[in-house]
């Protein structure tokens, strides 16, 4: 879960004082000071070298270029920036804290040194020195400064101004959501629980809501005011049974009685951390990987139990294609935390998306083992499967996933369509249908499956008409399908009506371009409507575009023999009759 952008990040992108974007360029970004080229010696294929590694975000290859450039123009500013922002993606914060006060010495400034040494401070708890470098004319953005200002003045012994400071902040336009979110968090850690829950209870901090962490610091917080029963109630608000090991282990305690102890932000040092992640999450998705991936390690960095924050961080980090090192970051995550699964489930992900396909199953397989009735672990295993072909294993866990569900719901219809794929490519049809079925039940109007089971029909050549009725829906939902258009266009030649099926051929080709199956459909409806040339250069199209064996030999036999004399030896129904010579070109 995470913030919207109309709550959060457009308020970040007016608070910053700068465009969002500016994170895009802000590794070449530079400062007041600069070095004259002639008085330094320059590593130029050691900076170029890590000018790659920065674009290409390997960090830690950035980071050492950075280094060995720097070792030679230790007074570069541009270098010094771009050393910080590796270093940080890396995880290195001392050494971009180093980096840091050296720009700073030399004069320059920059949002990246400003991070990197704020979070240096914040770790060793020199609270007095973060609010002196704020007060000099160090800053990030305004938000962010103030929200660690705040917690700042709360290291210093001076709740009194601490809270004050969260006031301030949240009377800037867009701010309040997250100046009144951290002094609730604030009033918590000091035992001031009604306060807290005052705050989180408003409706106008229902956002929040949507925020897995402070949705359960809130559980937590009522916990505390010996709230048992709306504590849960919240919880159930937002988490079905099953979902979520530390929803259900906290479940389980609010409804045995036992009290659950506050841990979002129980202290400044938390606090500051927590500010960190608050702008990671608000960012994810709206801004550039690279500077949300520096709020998220930072966070990481000051709490190594945030299992939250490094969570994103791996997640940023594969996303930015970084596999092994998110690979490492997902292992920082125990296995006795309660979202080790997640740990496990990314660390799935950055195997398939290195290529290691049997090691990422591997893991899935032991996961789903150790949780079995954890639904998203099973579907996790089960969708790998059946995207691998191995229909039969993957119908066996959508049966245990589809157990764990009980009573299915709209949004469990993704389930029965899956269990209905594999049924269908396995050929048990009856099982298949009632599967598909049972999805449009839940999920009337889902254009996948009444495309699928439209064109399952035309493929085993029955309920033709009702086929065309799903598929005219499934057009209506999404008209920009390719694939979908492909099917309309497929059952009017099913039907025998060639000259409609032409038009919604045509186009679905031109969304489709180098489909060998729709290329293969638009030669075909070609043939049937007499313009047999075309139909023969789309049929050679489609082989240029390695379809799969079975399907090329039909079309080679195609272009050998002819449509009709293959659908005859196919014992197929013969195409009806048309005007040749009206319309062959």
């Amino acid at each position: 879960m995470r913030l919207g952008p109309t709550a959060l990040v457009l308020a970040l992108a007016a608070l910053a004082g700068a465009p969002l974007a500016r994170a895009e360029t802000a590794p070449a970004q530079t400062t007041t000071a600069t070095t004259p080229a002639a008085e330094q010696p320059v590593d130029s294929g050691a900076y170029l070298a890590a000018r790659v590694a920065a674009t290409d975000s390997n960090y830690a290859e950035a980071a050492g270029w950075f280094a060995r450039a720097l070792a030679k123009d230790p007074q570069n500013i541009d270098m010094l920036n771009g050393a910080i922002v590796a270093t940080m993606g890396s995880g290195d914060f001392e050494t971009a804290a180093t980096y840091g006060r050296r720009l700073v010495d030399l004069g320059g400034k920059s949002q990246f040194a400003s991070l990197a040494l704020l979070a240096d401070e914040a770790k060793r708890g020199n609270y007095a020195a973060i609010l002196a470098a704020t007060a000099n004319g160090q800053s990030t953005n305004t938000l962010f400064d103030q929200l660690v200002g705040a917690w700042s003045e709360a290291g210093e012994g001076r709740m009194t101004e601490a809270l004050a400071a969260f006031d301030k902040a949240a009377e800037a336009k867009g701010a309040a959501l997250f100046a009144r979110y951290h002094k609730a968090l604030a009033l918590a850690s000091v035992g001031d629980f009604e306060g807290a829950d005052k705050i989180l209870s408003d409706p106008a901090l229902a956002p929040l809501k949507t925020v897995r962490r402070a949705l359960l610091g809130h559980a937590q917080i009522l916990s505390q005011l010996e709230r048992p029963s709306d504590a849960t109630a919240l919880l159930d608000s937002a988490f079905a049974p099953g979902q979520d090991p530390a929803v259900d282990e906290m479940r389980a305690q609010l409804e045995a009685g036992q009290p659950v102890p506050y841990a979002i932000a129980t202290n400044p040092a938390e606090g500051v951390a927590e500010a960190f992640y608050t702008m990671a999450v608000a960012l994810n998705g709206e801004a550039d990987n690279s500077y949300t991936l520096i709020y998220a390690r930072t966070a990481a960095w000051l709490r190594p139990d945030h299992t939250e924050a490094v969570l994103m961080s791996a997640s940023l980090l594969n996303a930015e294609g970084q596999h092994d090192m998110a690979a490492a970051t997902y292992a920082m995550v125990p296995n006795t935390a309660p979202e080790f699964y997640l740990a496990e489930l990314g660390r799935a992900d950055t195997l398939l998306s290195s290529d290691r396909t049997d090691a990422a199953l591997e893991v899935l397989q032991n996961l789903a083992r150790t949780y079995p009735k954890l639904l998203s672990v099973q579907i996790a295993y089960a969708d790998l499967l059946r995207r691998e072909d191995r229909f039969e294993d993957a119908t066996k866990v959508y049966d245990s996933a589809i157990a764990l569900v009980g009573t299915p719901t709209a949004r469990d219809w993704p389930l029965f369509f899956s269990r209905g794929i594999c049924h269908e490519r396995q050929k048990r049809w009856d099982q298949a249908e009632a599967d598909l079925r049972k999805a449009l039940e839940l999920s009337p109007d889902q254009p996948q499956v009444l495309n699928y089971l439209g064109y399952s029909f035309l493929e085993l050549n029955k309920n033709l008409d009702e086929a065309l009725d799903l598929i005219k829906r499934a057009v209506a939902a999404q008209p920009d399908s390719g694939y979908i258009t492909d099917s309309l266009a497929w059952a009017y030649f099913r039907l025998g009506r060639y000259d409609e099926a032409v038009e919604p051929m045509e186009a679905a080709s031109l969304m489709e371009p180098v489909d060998p199956i729709v290329t293969d459909h638009l030669g075909d409806i070609y043939w049937a409507v007499g313009r047999k040339l075309e139909a023969q250069f789309q049929w050679r199209r489609a082989l240029s575009f390695n379809p799969e064996e079975k399907e090329a030999k039909r079309i080679r036999r195609k272009l050998e023999i002819g449509l009709d004399r293959v659908l005859a030896d196919e014992g197929a129904a013969p195409l009806g009759k048309v005007d040749a010579a009206e319309n062959d070109h």
